[in-house]
């Protein structure tokens, strides 16, 4: 189904975003980006969870993390970074939202997706939508999924 995607977003409008697969499309997207929201990074008091050491080596290589947790409404901080709420409330361009949802729970994000605008939303290892992904895909956003930030930073981007 992957390519299939891939081949009907690529002959429709150029507005449209990409299921990205490739390792030359996913190496790109890693050598480019500079700014990361994370939705769903976990707090400090996690720092064993995926979802907070993998924003924290990006961060380790230069890449500039907003934080938006789902959960913690305590939490002011995130990796020394004010935390926001919603990704479209950033108030700047995002080159990439990092997503640490399960699959069930992506849709309701969609609406904030679409509006922030990110030219990439990564769905980390072992999430895939379907209907989420071509949905951003409609609106203009690029899609990688089921892929590790980290590993992938490691392998295309130095420190």
């Amino acid at each position: 189904m992957g390519l299939e995607f891939v081949a009907m977003t690529k002959s429709t409008s150029p507005s449209k975003g990409r299921l990205l697969e490739s390792d030359n499309e996913i190496a790109g997207v890693v050598r480019r980006i500079r700014t990361v929201a994370v939705l769903g990074i976990k707090t400090e008091a996690q720092a064993d969870q995926p979802a907070f050491y993998v924003p924290q080596y990006a961060q380790s290589v230069g890449l500039r993390i907003f934080p938006v947790p789902v959960y913690y409404p305590e939490a002011t901080t995130i990796l020394g970074q004010p935390v926001v709420r919603s990704v479209a409330k950033i108030g700047e361009h995002i080159d990439l939202v990092d997503v640490f949802r399960r699959p069930s729970d992506l849709m309701p994000h969609l609406p904030d997706l679409i509006e922030a605008k990110p030219d990439v939303v990564w769905l980390q290892l072992g999430i895939r939508h379907a209907d989420f992904a071509r949905a951003l895909c409609d609106a203009g956003i690029d899609v990688i999924q089921d892929r590790c930030l980290m590993v992938e930073l490691r392998q295309h981007r130095s420190s």
